[in-house]
């Protein structure tokens, strides 16, 4: 019969993880990443974090806020409206090639087939080609090559 921990090894294993947790934490502000993750003795720690205009340093914060207009958002909701448009059927990172320097999968102007890749979004490590749902010419392209997209984004308008 496996021997049970006792209550004191719990705890003092827990509170271990606590601490580990926190350090990766504070590690995280130091150096301004957005994901760490170790292994160690066989427990495997990821922590990440969201990055938003807020937690931007102020560098970017002003440069994002002059790229940004007052019109901007209606145009996304019109786009999202349009008849031809592609949207995005998961969260990840759009790319426009299969890799840095290669000829992008489509352009604005180009003819497209039915199941033709329009471009790749990267969730979770995996590159997941986005097909065509309809054949005709690329109009719009609506996000920028390596921009994060959420769910119900356009990414693409066919007509």
């Amino acid at each position: 019969m496996a021997r049970q921990p006792d209550e004191k090894t719990a705890v003092k294993s827990r509170s271990e993880n606590s601490a580990l947790i926190r350090e990766l934490a504070l590690l995280l502000d130091e150096t301004n990443l957005t994901e760490i993750e170790i292994e160690r003795a066989g427990l495997r720690v990821r922590v990440a974090r969201n990055v938003g205009m807020a937690s931007m340093p102020p560098a970017y914060q002003s440069a994002a806020a002059v790229a940004m207009t007052p019109a901007a958002p209606l145009e996304v909701t019109e786009l999202a409206k349009h008849p031809g448009v592609v949207p995005s059927p998961m969260v990840g990172t759009a790319y426009w090639a299969s890799e840095p320097g290669a000829k992008p999968f489509i352009e604005v102007g180009s003819k497209v087939s039915l199941g033709q890749t329009l471009l790749i979004i990267e969730a979770m490590k995996t590159m997941n080609q986005i097909p065509s749902p309809r054949a005709g010419t690329v109009t719009q392209i609506l996000v920028e090559d390596g921009q994060p997209v959420e769910f119900g984004e356009p990414l693409v308008i066919i007509e």
